[in-house]
């Protein structure tokens, strides 16, 4: 900002026509790489889990934005403050413009503290979505400018925005889809510099074979990305995983620091700038009126719709409902959709969607993180990493994987305990889940010995993918090689449950000594380390005798709990095996 006043302030306007924002600098440079890094790093267990909330925030929380914001802007222009005189369906426009959220800031912001997962992936999906829909909300009321307002053309442009929206997201998961069977069928690997230019080209011509079809580039790289690294990531050598990994989030830092720079530089310096101050003040409270309006019911409709189905653990707190209205920022897909602004008052109103952009990033996002503390949002919580089946120890090779396979199944019965940490796995994050250490209440509060739970049944899209189309777009060794990975965390579930069984028969069978004269029923049966580790030099049939010694030999006592010895472990690494 202070580089744009002192350019305004130079004499001649070379320098400023240089620096001004334009459009397709924006959509066709700056934009594509912060949109495919989301969704290539795109947290998918939460994102999916969280889509129903998602697409209602996003879709209906965006109609509702728009329309709120619309109204209350013909309402206060219906009055001519200022001079402004601005149509009902440039009001609409403007609202579909302004309701395009952008929290770059505060994700940035959620990313470093690790804010609660199913809070950063509601607002991350949203945003994503909702610049989507603002753009072809935006759109498709341009085609209807000059039209009178029927109920035809409400439904007409209700199934436009349908149908682009479906359509876009099936132009990105074909091409994702295309990119992993190349990958599959070739042997590209062998080439990594040109494996990973192949990947980076075919997602940005997924962006523009789909802007070029008049459909949503956004909508269109996000589901490549995410595609992407669901199907194609498996079939990428180790270099291109990672080089496509890196180079995508340098990318993505590198243009939303440009779009900073725009923004700022741009309030002083683009042309034709017609401020209004009591217009953008206005347009402030409106926004936030339109934002509350849109979250506030939705949440309440979400949360009942959840208890409803028994899933209480996707109900909103008070203090996410909070948050996702202090995350309602505007950013620069508002600005960049504004240049297509027409009419007398269009001026003021780029203007001002300018000054509420810069407005809205210093108010809420410079106070992100007293919100967070205010709300006491959980924060450091570590997501598991579903970034697919990456191996950072080997390369992708067909042998080595084979031999993994012939070592699981030869140690089915007899895996050991300290086995090497050196991989990390989907088959790792998600069995890890289901053999956590269980405290001493929940092991003593049913029947002793009663087996551990079995993990819930997945999800049907989750078995169709896993049963045919996993196999149908990655390479066999990896299918072999993912297949070997659940056989052994199926074994080592089966052998903590056989741990945890002679446990609890153990301390069945523990005796805990005497209890002392005159001490009540509490202290008699007090578990304690001297009744459980003794020396030997103690009660005859207590743990610390020879006795007692196979039973107490995997238990282990302290911080208020007893677990099995079963560390987390990784499968048998080939390479340390032989």
């Amino acid at each position: 900002m202070i580089v744009g006043l002192g350019i305004k302030l130079t004499p001649g306007t070379i320098v400023q026509r240089m620096v001004q924002f334009k459009q397709g600098y924006f959509f066709n440079l700056l934009l594509p790489p912060i949109i495919l890094n989301s969704g290539y790093e795109l947290k998918r267990r939460n994102f999916f889990i969280n889509f129903g909330t998602i697409l209602t925030f996003a879709m209906v929380g965006t109609f509702i934005a728009a329309l709120v914001t619309g109204a209350l802007t013909f309402l206060y222009a219906y009055f001519h403050p200022e001079g402004i005189n601005i149509s009902f369906i440039d009001s609409m426009i403007f609202g579909a413009i302004l309701s395009a959220t952008d929290p770059v800031t505060i994700l940035a912001i959620f990313s470093q503290l690790h804010v609660d997962p199913q809070l950063f992936s509601i607002i991350s999906g949203e945003s994503l979505m909702n610049d989507a829909v603002a753009i072809v909300l935006s759109e498709t009321l341009h085609k209807f400018r000059g039209q009178e307002l029927h109920v035809v053309n409400i439904f007409k442009g209700v199934g436009t925005f349908l149908g682009v929206f479906t359509a876009s997201t099936l132009i990105g998961v074909l091409f994702g889809v295309t990119v992993a069977l190349m990958l599959k069928y070739s042997e590209l690997f062998r080439y990594p510099s040109i494996e990973t230019c192949l990947i980076a080209l075919m997602a940005y011509s997924s962006y523009l074979f789909s802007n070029s079809t008049q459909m949503s580039g956004i909508v269109t790289l996000l589901f490549t990305g995410i595609t992407l690294k669901h199907y194609a990531y498996d079939n990428m050598s180790l270099r291109t995983k990672r080089a496509t990994k890196y180079v995508f989030q340098v990318l993505s830092q590198l243009s939303e620091n440009f779009i900073f720079i725009y923004l700022g530089v741009n309030l002083f310096t683009q042309t034709e700038l017609d401020y209004k101050p009591l217009f953008i003040l206005a347009t402030t409270i409106i926004i936030c009126v339109a934002r509350y309006v849109s979250v506030a019911p939705l949440s309440m409709l979400i949360n009942a719709v959840c208890r409803a189905l028994g899933k209480s653990e996707k109900v909103l707190p008070r203090s996410h409902q909070l948050m996702l209205f202090w995350a309602g920022l505007r950013g620069a897909v508002a600005f960049a959709l504004s240049s297509g602004l027409v009419g007398d008052s269009a001026p003021a109103m780029r203007t001002t969607i300018l000054a509420v952009v810069v407005l809205t990033v210093l108010l809420f996002g410079g106070t992100t993180n007293r919100m967070l503390q205010l709300l006491e949002i959980r924060t450091g919580v570590t997501e598991p990493d579903d970034s697919g089946s990456e191996d950072e120890d080997h390369d992708i090779d067909p042998v080595g994987y084979r031999k993994l396979r012939r070592l699981s199944a030869s140690s089915t019965t007899a895996y050991h305990d300290d086995v090497p940490s050196s991989s990390t796995t989907r088959g790792r994050t998600d069995n890890n889940n289901n053999a956590q250490d269980v405290s001493i209440d929940g092991l003593l509060s049913g029947p002793l010995g009663n087996p551990m739970q079995d993990p819930a049944e997945p999800h049907w899209f989750i078995s169709f993918d896993e049963k045919w189309l996993k196999p149908m777009f990655t390479k066999q060794h990896i299918q072999a090689r993912n297949q070997t990975l659940a056989e052994y965390w199926r074994e080592k579930r089966r052998k903590m449950d056989r741990a945890n069984r002679g446990m609890l028969a153990g301390i069945r069978s523990m005796s805990f000594g005497q209890a002392s004269t005159g001490s009540d029923d509490y202290e008699a049966d007090a578990l304690t380390l001297d009744s459980v580790g003794g020396s030997g030099s103690g009660s005859g049939g207590g743990p610390g005798s020879s006795s007692g010694s196979t039973s107490n030999a995997n238990l282990i006592v302290g911080s208020g709990r007893v677990f099995g010895r079963s560390p987390a472990s990784s499968p048998p690494d080939p390479e340390q095996q032989q």
